[in-house]
């Protein structure tokens, strides 16, 4: 990885650390639009061609850029066009979720190299946990077929409060004096950006999922705990303190729940997984019959094992989850009449049960928020579904690298 540690160094001289700059421009549009010619390349970054030129060449000696024949575009000499070798360098993208971890691989022209799901987690702030999720990320560079030392940074989500400018969780793994970002990094020996698991889920539902071309969008993970990732003019929003989208954390409800932030009242306090898995096992206590008690008893039930049994047709769980959808529903309502979005796209575990959530929510939204407001708002389920957080982390440690977008 001995050119991407170049390309990061700040400690050249001048002349070298401009170089290196142009040289991230021309990979970054290069990553963006394709396979360009040397004039694009000088007209997009208003640089002479012999200067561009010299640049290209250095970027194929390092292996990172291939000429690949002639435009077929141009009339008269056709000059050739250049592009990005695939496997130069490679992004990790790490979603943590409540139980589990997915992790994935694209290269540098933004393919899904490999990925690896639903591997066994519990997520705590706890020491063991940190150490924990940094074996599990250095046992899956390990075991995979791509050079440790082709991996050129590493993006990771959390959910909570994420600081992903300064590198600090506020919500989980916060008892290190370093930022969280640089304590990955040292453990892993790999460039390391944080973000807010729902924020990722957004991004990679924009970049190629359900949100693609769209500009003005509401990302909602419903999962344990419900996220928001905002998406205006094509960019994620953070707000003042890099907290923005707390969607979960509304004072919602007037009643005397606690939410896991400490408040009462919040919509997550009746309208998450957390909350539906907590109905679900209080109606089993009391005498509600589901496929699900055959093989377990109410307190080991899960919230992965009420979504399957909401696609197995169990009459509770549907019950269930309509209620919630009907909350989430209301929700969503205030939601477009605040921000008037082009789409909304449902994503999490809660979303995993399709028409079944999908309904009542429709059908509360039809019925709490504004008709000329949400006249224009398209609303949808994740296209990515269970790729949608590798997938965000993945391109974010991309685009911040090269300064993308």
């Amino acid at each position: 990885m001995i050119f991407w540690d170049d390309l990061e160094s700040e400690s050249k001289p001048g002349i070298a650390l401009k170089n290196n700059s142009i040289k991230k421009e021309i990979i970054s549009i290069l990553s963006l639009s394709g396979n360009v010619t040397i004039p694009d390349l000088s007209k997009k970054l208003v640089i002479s061609v012999p200067k561009i030129t010299a640049l290209v060449n250095e970027l194929i000696a390092d292996s990172i850029v291939s000429d690949y024949g002639k435009s077929t575009v141009a009339s008269g000499r056709k000059p050739s066009v250049y592009g990005l070798v695939a496997d130069s360098g490679f992004f990790l993208g790490v979603d943590i979720k409540h139980s589990h971890i997915n992790i994935g691989l694209i290269d540098l022209c933004k393919n899904l190299a490999s990925t690896s799901k639903h591997i066994p987690y519990t997520l705590t702030n706890e020491r063991h946990s940190l150490d924990e999720l940094c074996n599990i990320i250095k046992t899956f560079i390990a075991n995979s077929a791509i050079p440790g030392d082709k991996i050129v940074a590493m993006g990771l989500n959390l959910s909570g409060r994420i600081n992903s400018t300064t590198g600090y969780s506020y919500s989980f793994f916060h008892f290190n004096e370093d930022p969280l970002s640089v304590y990955l990094e040292q453990a892993t020996g790999i460039k390391t950006f944080i973000e807010n698991d729902s924020r990722a889920m957004a991004y990679g539902e924009y970049i190629a999922g359900a949100a693609k071309n769209e500009k003005n969008v509401l990302f909602l993970n419903l999962d344990y705990g419900i996220g928001m990732g905002i998406i205006i003019n094509g960019q994620l929003y953070y707000g003042k303190s890099g907290f923005a989208g707390e969607f979960g954390h509304i004072p919602f409800f007037d009643n005397e729940i606690i939410c896991q932030c400490g408040k009462k009242g919040c919509l997550e306090t009746e309208a998450s997984g957390r909350a539906l898995t907590h109905l679900f096992r209080e109606k089993i206590k009391s005498g509600y019959a589901s496929i699900i008690t055959k093989d377990m008893a109410p307190e080991d039930i899960k919230l992965s094992h009420i979504i399957q049994a909401v696609k197995d047709d169990d009459v509770l769980a549907i019950d269930l989850i309509a209620e919630i959808g009907e909350k989430l529903g209301k929700g969503i309502a205030t939601l477009i009449n605040l921000y008037n979005p082009e789409l909304i796209v449902l994503g999490g575990a809660l979303a995993e049960t399709s028409e079944y959530i999908l309904l009542p929510i429709k059908s509360a939204i039809n019925k709490y928020s504004l008709n000329l407001v949400n006249t224009d708002t398209q609303i949808k389920l994740s296209q990515l579904n269970e790729n949608a957080g590798v997938v965000g982390a993945c391109f974010l440690a991309r685009d911040r690298v090269l300064e993308a977008r």
